[in-house]
C-alpha cells in the first residue's frame, strides 16, 4: 500500500491519524459502491445508507463493520485488496484521538467516496521495480 501521498494535503485534519482512517474509509466504501453499481454510484445500496454531511464516526465504523461481509455477496474482483484497505483504515481510526468527525471530517471521507477509484489506484500502484521484473521475459537456463 502506498499511502506516502496522503503527506502532501495541508489539511490539519488530514494529518492526523483519524484524518487518514477516515479518508481511507471513503475510498473503501467508494469502491463498494462501484462494485455494487459500476454503470452510477448513487444508485449502488451502500450510498443511499450513507448519510453525507451529518455522519459521525460511529456511522463510518458500522459501515465498515459490513465491509468483509458485502464484497463477498456482491463477489467483487478487488474484494481482497477492499479489505486490507478496510483494515488499515480500520487501524487508523483506532489509533486516532478523534471522537467526532465534524465538517472537516465529513468533508474528506466525502471527497475520497467520490474519488474513490482514482485513490483506490494511487494507493494500489505497482512500484517501477515490479513493473520491470513482470516486463522482462522469462529466461531458461
Amino acid at each position: 500500500m502506498h499511502l506516502e501521498f496522503l503527506e502532501k494535503f495541508t489539511d490539519p485534519y488530514l494529518q492526523t491519524r483519524s484524518g487518514k482512517g477516515i479518508f481511507l474509509a471513503g475510498v473503501t466504501l467508494g469502491m463498494l459502491a462501484l462494485g455494487q453499481s459500476p454503470e452510477a454510484i448513487d444508485s449502488a445500496p451502500i450510498f443511499k445508507q450513507l448519510n453525507f454531511g451529518r455522519m459521525k464516526k460511529r456511522d463510518v465504523l458500522k459501515h465498515m463493520a459490513r465491509v468483509p461481509e458485502l464484497t463477498r455477496a456482491y463477489n467483487l474482483d478487488l474484494a481482497k485488496m477492499i479489505d486490507d484497505l478496510c483494515a488499515k483504515s480500520g487501524e487508523m481510526l483506532l489509533e486516532g484521538k478523534e471522537r467526532d468527525l465534524g465538517i472537516d471530517g465529513n468533508f474528506i471521507f466525502s471527497v475520497a467516496f467520490l474519488n474513490a477509484r482514482n485513490y483506490f489506484w494511487t494507493i494500489f500502484r505497482k512500484q517501477e521495480s515490479q513493473l520491470k521484473i513482470e516486463e522482462e521475459p522469462n529466461h531458461v537456463l
